[in-house]
C-alpha cells in the first residue's frame, strides 16, 4: 500500500556533505510522522532524525545533532536528509521509516510501520 525509496547515497569524502531523499508512493496517511535510521556492518539499526507530519518538531540523535537536518516536502510526498560534516562514523545504510498511526514519533523502532530498502552512505578518509 505505502512504498518507500531512499536516494542519494554514495561516497563522499569526510567533512564533505550529501543529501538524502525518501520518496513516498502509494496510499498516503492524513498523520504520519517520518523518520531516518542508519545501520553499520555488525551493529543494530540506529535512530538517526525524526520529523513530524507538519514539520515543526524533530529530533536528532546526539551524535548527528549540529550537522544533519531532517524536512519534508508532503506536496511531494518526499522527506529528506541533509548530512553535513560527515564522519567515518557516518558510514552505514540509512533507511526511511514512516508511521500510519500518529503524526509525532520519537526515537523507538516500533513507532514505525513501513520502511524503505536502505541507500548506502560511505564516507571516506
Amino acid at each position: 500500500q505505502v512504498q518507500l525509496v531512499e536516494s542519494g547515497g554514495g561516497l563522499v569524502q569526510a567533512g564533505g556533505s550529501v543529501r538524502l531523499s525518501c520518496a513516498a508512493s502509494g496510499r498516503t496517511f492524513r498523520s504520519s510522522a517520518m523518520g531516518w535510521f542508519r545501520q553499520a556492518p555488525g551493529k543494530e539499526r540506529e535512530f538517526v532524525a525524526t520529523i513530524s507530519w507538519s514539520g515543526g518538531t524533530t529530533h536528532y540523535a546526539d551524535s548527528v545533532k549540529g550537522r544533519f537536518t531532517i524536512s519534508r516536502e508532503n506536496a511531494k510526498n518526499t522527506m529528506y536528509l541533509q548530512m553535513n560534516s560527515l564522519k567515518s562514523e557516518d558510514t552505514a545504510v540509512y533507511y526511511c521509516a514512516a508511521s500510519s498511526t500518529t503524526s509525532v514519533a520519537g526515537p523507538g523502532r516500533y513507532e514505525y510501520d513501513y520502511w524503505g530498502q536502505g541507500t548506502q552512505v560511505t564516507v571516506s578518509s
